[in-house]
């Protein structure tokens, strides 16, 4: 192999020394002294604006501390992304509040641990006639979830009644009117349901489940209304209305259901204190006994009945007159001596043995005996307060 000669010398020609070898430096667009642009600055604008904004406040924090550290470029994206992600949560929380709470309710309701026997049903599937248990018995409390049973089972609540709630004018969900009117509402379902009220076991009791006015704000519409025996293992239906009934049994509980409902509704302060509402309840009491007493005239002649029911007709004459008599009191005193003549017009006994005549049930109910309302201590015309109530 020849070996090049060497390049000429003289005029004209000289050597080129070989270029440098090649040395790295900035890209292009950055000069020697421009700091570096922090990547959790743009990181915390990005991911509070499309995914997920506490994690870039995370970012926002994170990248102001490097940046004042490392002297990096960024402030700005850092201080624009940490305002966009706490906005963003900001909304996010408002937003996924309602959700939040109904999903802890769902969650609370099944977490119980409560050896409730039956199916998991939401209340707004519940229907009339359907019976159910509740975690730990407890019907006191609002239960999103409950367990259908059939009502042959042992149980803790019978349903009388589930339907929309509608409030009159512009009353509001969760007040008292409201409550009050819940309560009047299922009393007059438990009468239509089992119209035998001395037929009940001593243990029922009556619950209702109106909306609340957070709920109510939230579209719900719904009454339920219950018989609860959960004080102690209760098996077979409570149920006994118009269908099971015959006519005259029907015609007969509708009217005395209806008096002593009006009973029940006796103003709670003293007739001192409030005369005219003691008043308006007493023509109250002498319409519904006008009612009792049309039926008993119709029944005073039907065979097996109408010793009874004459016998009955004359009590609530003569209570019906003096309960017309206390609506017109003038003063506390005679109204309150006027409301215990009426009560004990109307004796226990007439109607048990009246009862007796239909073919009901003839147990005195504790709550008429042990829990009076009248004055005299034997509650007007002889019809004690109902049993308690609950609202849940």
């Amino acid at each position: 192999m020849s070996i090049p000669p060497p390049p000429p010398s003289g005029p004209g020609r000289s050597w080129v020394p070989p270029s440098p070898p090649h040395v790295w430096g900035p890209p292009p667009g950055r000069g020697p002294g421009r700091p570096a642009l922090n990547g959790f600055a743009l990181a915390s604008l990005l991911v509070g604006l499309l995914c997920f904004p506490p994690l870039g406040i995370v970012f926002g924090v994170v990248a102001l501390v490097q940046i004042a550290n490392r002297r990096e470029r960024g402030k700005a994206l850092a201080v624009t992304g940490l305002a966009v992600s706490v906005a963003m949560t900001a909304v996010f929380a408002l937003a996924a509040g309602p959700l939040v709470r109904a999903v802890g309710d769902r969650l609370d309701a099944v977490s119980v641990p409560s050896g409730a026997e039956g199916e998991l049903t939401d209340m707004e599937d519940l229907s009339t006639g359907e019976c159910f248990n509740v975690p730990g018995g407890d019907l006191t409390g609002r239960q999103a979830l409950m367990y259908a049973v059939d009502c042959a089972e042992p149980h803790h609540a019978e349903v009388t009644s589930s339907g929309p709630f509608d409030l009159p004018g512009s009353e509001r969900a969760g007040s008292h009117q409201a409550d009050s009117l819940a309560q009047k509402e299922c009393w007059k379902a438990q009468d239509a349901y089992a119209m035998d009220t001395w037929a009940l076991p001593p243990y029922a009791e009556m619950y209702y489940f109106p909306p609340s006015s957070r709920s109510w704000n939230e579209g719900d519409r719904q009454l339920l209304c219950v018989i609860g025996t959960t004080t102690r293992e209760h098996s077979g239906s409570v149920r006994k209305d118009r269908g099971m009934l015959t006519s005259e049994q029907a015609e007969y509980l509708t009217a005395a259901n209806a008096l002593d409902l009006a009973f029940g509704r006796a103003p709670e302060e003293d007739a001192a204190d409030a005369l005219q509402e003691h008043q308006a309840w007493a023509r109250e009491v002498y319409s519904a006994l006008g009612d009792e007493v049309a039926v008993l005239r119709r029944h005073a002649t039907r065979p097996g009945i109408g010793e009874a029911a004459r016998a009955r007709l004359k009590e609530a004459e003569a209570a019906r007159a003096v309960w017309q008599r206390a609506s017109q009191a003038r003063t506390a005193a005679e109204f309150d001596r006027l409301w215990e003549r009426a009560d004990g017009a109307m004796s226990v006994t007439g109607e048990k043995a009246l009862r007796g005549a239909y073919g009901l049930s003839t147990t005195v109910p504790d709550w008429l005996e042990e829990d009076p309302a009248g004055p005299g201590g034997g509650g007007p015309g002889g019809s004690g307060d109902r049993p308690s109530t609950e609202s849940a």
